[in-house]
């Protein structure tokens, strides 16, 4: 086993292709999510058929569900149309996983295990599909301390079984657009990773403090040179031109949060089914200072409208701010000067200054909000505000998309008139019940989904646009495998292998009786911020002789690829395939942390799982607890490998990883460590090993350890979790524990 280990960490060329292995099952597809179908959309948007989805609600904003069609009437221009089409959605109730605890005596009274992870989610199984958009961009400090502590609340207490969430930074590159994930250990990294952007628009508090104006002050000021109008007309200048400026801010900023959001909606449009999008922001001016609408936020806000009513999509903004308190507070300086409107110069603590210095307050909150509320409103969804419970919000958010009402009608030619410029078509449905309230989408431009759809010409197009995409594309059957190692004298790396099904791929026959395909290969690695921090591309031919050409189709492929790590920190490892001779992509991502080894404590590498084959040579091997353990060589059924790990019941599981800065005894000069491993099933507990005590090595603080368990034959067949815990007895309380998991099947 420590060979086996070992062997992960050799440096291979970027693609190594491995395909004499043994014939095997045919390979699952990937756990990842498939592209819609026609029966799977919410919007459609074509020449003869034009579907939207409304809301409709009493005004608790219980959902209504006992309505018909002809109790509804839509509109297009103002002009009524007979409905074709109409049906009703409910996904019903949802229940919430409560956390799984263990015992301290479980693992000694020092420190208590983890959470365990959740299971990734097969497409079938998802319920309700959220992006909760922070927007760095245009938060302020103090508003960015109560979405963090609302987002750690939403994981942990009002996350559902079946929900897929991302938790996205606008101020992040294309790198934060993770893999949407059911697994809350990765979604709370996410939100570790959420902080303030001092670069953004936002200050330290939620409204900028009153403030002694520089520019009044120092035309004021006894003694002065020059005129008191030459004095009075320089600072109005200085004034319009910091207020032009300001305004300028604010429009940048507002059109780079749209443009975020308007990623993070392309994403979503291949998702089936009905999405949420939850905006947490201070603000989205839509009109500068002097009451002018910004001509760039408002065309972005047209087009994101747009994008969101074809993708299914419905937007959601909450103002963390809360109940704003509008009047004075510590931060304010009541003492300075200020210029009133009518001109005249006062003390900020008098009567007509502190109610001008409100009123200003009280503007300058409806105008952030602005932009918000539009949004909210042309995509179907709601404005929250005014409320300090975020939380109630985001619940309010996901109830809602729950169920609602799909209406279709027939559309005029002049519709998607292709003749000039195509128009934008404003949309109206009305419930003739009274005392009802119904959202829904807006309006569309005149192009169909058809047309709409981006086309590609190139394979870099191709792969790029799979890569950039915060969903896994399952046109080619594919699957990743990645793992932390540290190995002297090549430092951290990550060390990933690639599994391509040969089923997936479009084989040609050559003059000699062998089989050609060629393979387009991209990977990209980014960092926490966002930031590509590695791009390895690679086209790949693949020639199998005529006797492994059916064992090549049942086992598919396998690549390696090793990608330093140079600096430590959270990861996400992109990898997209095509196949050039039937234009299919493929694409996998997966999220990976490489820790600080330089911090001392105790870590565990990436770990390696397989199905031991009793027809494989064995080596016996001591745990230094009187147990034995089997390892073999890496060759067998690449289905039971490390890389695919579809495992038959009742087999034995064989199990390995590194432990890095264990601590040594200084009398002894060996390690003190205890392992204990625990099998998870939708999120319950199905198995907890005994507590074993692993042999200590002279002087290491990087070693070896490995095990085995059987797969009772009373597991049921499915997707299982298994989390492997260390303890160090030696290390300080808060440092001596450590943890790792991985997913596996059971067939």
């Amino acid at each position: 086993m420590k060979r086996l280990f070992l062997s992960l960490a050799i440096i291979h060329a970027l693609f190594v292709s491995a395909t004499g292995q043994q014939p095997s099952a045919t390979p699952n597809p990937p756990r990842q999510q498939n592209p819609s179908s026609d029966k799977d959309e919410v919007v459609r948007i074509t020449s003869n058929l034009v579907q939207i989805d409304a809301s409709v609600t009493d005004k608790k904003g219980k959902p209504i569900a006992d309505l018909h069609p002809e109790d509804f009437e839509i509109f297009e221009d103002g002009k009524p149309q007979k409905i074709t089409n109409f049906s009703y959605v409910s996904r019903g109730e949802q229940t919430t996983t409560p956390p799984v605890t263990v015992k301290p005596d479980r693992l000694g009274k020092k420190a208590v295990a983890p959470p365990p992870p959740t299971v990734v989610l097969r497409p079938e199984n998802v319920q309700r599909t959220v992006a909760l958009v922070v927007d760095d961009l245009g938060l302020s400090f103090e508003s960015m301390h109560f979405v963090r502590a609302a987002l750690r609340k939403f994981v942990d207490e009002q996350m559902q079984e079946g929900d897929l969430v991302a938790i996205i930074r606008t101020g992040a590159g294309v790198g934060a657009l993770q893999q949407f994930t059911a697994d809350k250990r990765l979604l709370h990294a996410a939100i570790e990773r959420v902080k303030w952007n001092s670069n953004g628009r936002a200050g330290i508090a939620a409204f900028a403090p009153i403030e002694d104006d520089p520019l009044v002050a120092a035309s004021m000021r006894p003694g002065a040179d020059g005129p008191v109008a030459t004095k009075q007309t320089s600072t109005n200048m200085e004034k319009g031109a910091r207020q032009s400026q300001s305004d300028f801010k604010d429009d940048v900023f507002s059109v780079g949060t749209l443009g975020a959001i308007n990623y993070i909606v392309r994403g979503l449009r291949p998702m089936p089914g009905r999405k949420a999008v939850v905006l947490l922001s201070d603000t989205m001016n839509l009109f500068d200072s002097h009451g002018e609408g910004n001509y760039r936020t408002i065309q972005a806000l047209r087009r994101l409208t747009d994008l969101a009513n074809r993708a299914s999509v419905v937007i959601y903004t909450i103002d963390p701010r809360g109940l704003p308190a509008l009047n004075f507070t510590a931060t304010d300086n009541t003492s300075s000067i200020m210029k009133l409107d009518n001109g005249a110069v006062v003390r900020a603590n008098s009567g007509a200054a502190m109610m001008q210095s409100m009123m200003n307050k009280t503007e300058e909150l409806w105008k952030s909000q602005e932009g918000l509320r539009y949004l909210a409103l042309e995509t179907g969804g709601f404005f929250f505000t005014n409320n300090n419970d975020l939380n109630l919000g985001m619940k309010k958010a996901l109830d809602d998309s729950r169920s609602y009402y799909l209406i279709g009608y027939r559309p005029d030619d002049s519709t998607f008139d292709k003749s000039g410029q195509r128009r934008y078509h404003n949309i109206t449905v009305k419930v003739k019940q009274p005392d009802l309230i119904v959202r829904t989408r807006t309006g569309f431009f005149g192009i169909s989904n058809e047309e709409a759809t981006p086309v590609r010409r190139t394979s870099e197009e191709y792969l790029m646009a799979a890569i950039t995409s915060p969903f896994s594309s399952g046109d080619v059957d594919l699957r990743l495998t990645s793992i932390f190692l540290d190995e002297p004298p090549l430092g951290s790396f990550m060390r990933s292998f690639i599994y391509v099904g040969g089923h997936s791929l479009t084989f040609k026959e050559e003059a000699d009786g062998s089989y050609r395909a060629a393979l387009d290969v991209l990977a990209m690695t980014f960092n926490d911020q966002g930031l590509a921090v590695d791009r390895r591309s690679r086209s790949q031919e693949i020639l199998v002789p005529r006797a492994q050409y059916q064992s090549a189709l049942e086992n598919g492929l396998i690549f390696g690829i090793n990608l330093p790590v140079k600096t430590p920190g959270a990861f996400q490892l992109r990898i997209a395939v095509r196949d050039s001779g039937s234009g299919r992509v493929g694409s996998a991502n997966q999220y990976i942390e490489v820790p600080d080894l330089k911090k001392d404590r105790l870590t565990l590498s990436g770990l390696y799982l397989a199905e031991r084959d009793p027809a494989r040579s064995l080596v016996k091997v001591s745990t230094g607890t009187g147990e034995t353990a089997s390892a073999g060589d890496s060759q067998g059924d690449p289905q039971t490998g490390p890389v695919i790990r579809r495992f038959h019941t009742g087999a034995m599981l064989e199990y390995g990883y590194e432990i890095y800065n264990a601590r040594v005894d200084k009398s002894t000069r060996l390690q003190q460590l205890q392992s204990q491993v625990r099998l998870f099933r939708d999120n319950q507990l199905v198995f907890t090993g005994k507590v074993l005590a692993l042999k200590g090595q002279l002087d290491q603080k990087r070693m070896v350890a490995f095990g085995q368990f059987p797969l009772s034959p009373s597991l049921t067949p499915g997707d299982y979790v298994l989390q492997v815990i260390v303890t160090d007895s030696l290390a300080k309380e808060k440092n001596s524990i450590t943890t790792q998991w991985i997913d596996f099947e059971i067939r």
